[in-house]
């Protein structure tokens, strides 16, 4: 559904063309420091306005408007608010009837007898990820000295980003990316085999974030090409420490004490301004769609933070949990 977590557990709600969206974190311990500026920095990673981000430029600004007093967790849910004020609701009038490819105007039609909210996505737009990243600003003042750091290493295939992005603007058509991320510091320990083991977690609440089609751990589906005696991380020291990290930080599900490391690949933004040929379900046949509204050419770019704050809200339950 719409929560996460067994102990650290958070609640994402709203709509893109809401009047808000926001996020319950229920589970927190009490006495952590917290207040709106400390969610800035991530907030502004995450906004619009790099090359390739849709010109819808919203303030981002989270009202902690539970959970806290006197600068302080209290232990009771943190419930944080974010007004929607830049909308053009109008852009999507037609797509109920005529869905875009590759987005889920259809298959929310569909699963919700056609109440789904369409504006921008509705429910199913990357606008809902502030949740995750305000939750995750939390999840990391609980992990630490754990550090989680993600960077977007390739768009299109090509590590020339910028100049990658700006052909297919010109071409009116969008394109995906690679992101990686490392954890830093992190304990031995963390992980429930077997369903709940560390890569299980991790890759559940990354599948979440809108647009992402894999994740691969360590030496990830190369490990196919390979031999034992190649992809086998030898030990090197009494704490635990690999000569190489093929396992990505995780063996039988449980953290071993070296950097966790994956990679996401991010699909193509669905929305573009090319027409397209697709199914109208009001005229009953094929049609040409033209898709107006503002919409990013490469999400990639944004979903770096995402991941952080998706990773940061897991461990921050594995740790909680081994309590």
């Amino acid at each position: 559904m719409n929560s996460f977590g067994t102990i650290f557990r958070v609640e994402i709600f709203g709509e893109s063309h809401g009047k808000q969206v926001g996020v319950v974190i229920d589970g927190c311990p009490s006495g952590i420091a917290l207040d709106e500026q400390d969610f800035m920095e991530d907030l502004q990673r995450r906004r619009s306005g790099k090359i390739g981000t849709t010109p819808r430029i919203e303030a981002d600004l989270p009202h902690i408007v539970s959970g806290v007093f006197d600068g302080k967790t209290c232990g009771t849910p943190i419930t944080i608010l974010f007004d929607n004020t830049n909308t053009k609701s109008g852009d999507y009038a037609n797509l109920m009837d005529h869905p875009r490819p590759g987005h889920a105007d259809y298959t929310g039609m569909v699963k919700y007898s056609g109440y789904n909210d369409p504006r921008g996505g509705g429910h199913f737009s990357g606008r809902i990820t502030l949740g995750i990243v305000a939750a995750g600003v939390i999840a990391k003042k609980i992990i630490s000295p754990i550090s989680v750091s993600a960077e977007l290493t390739s768009v299109g295939g090509r590590t020339d980003i910028q100049e990658c992005i700006k052909e297919v603007m010109a071409e009116k058509d969008s394109v995906g990316g690679m992101v990686a991320c490392t954890c830093k510091n992190v304990p031995v320990g963390l992980g429930e085999p077997f369903f709940d083991s560390i890569e299980s977690q991790i890759s559940h609440i990354i599948f979440s974030i809108p647009a992402i089609k894999s994740i691969e751990f360590g030496s990830g589906i190369a490990a196919a090409s390979m031999r034992g005696s190649e992809h086998n991380d030898m030990i090197v020291d009494s704490d635990g420490t690999t000569k190489t990290n093929y396992a990505g930080g995780i063996n039988g599900g449980i953290t071993n004490g070296n950097d966790i490391e994956f990679r996401v690949a991010v699909k193509p933004t669905a929305s573009i301004a090319k027409p397209q040929d697709t199914y109208n379900f009001a005229s009953g046949a094929v049609e040409p769609l033209e898709i107006v509204g503002r919409h990013d050419a490469c999400i990639a770019v944004r979903v770096p933070v995402i991941v952080e704050c998706a990773t940061a809200i897991v461990l921050a339950d594995c740790m909680l949990r081994a309590q």
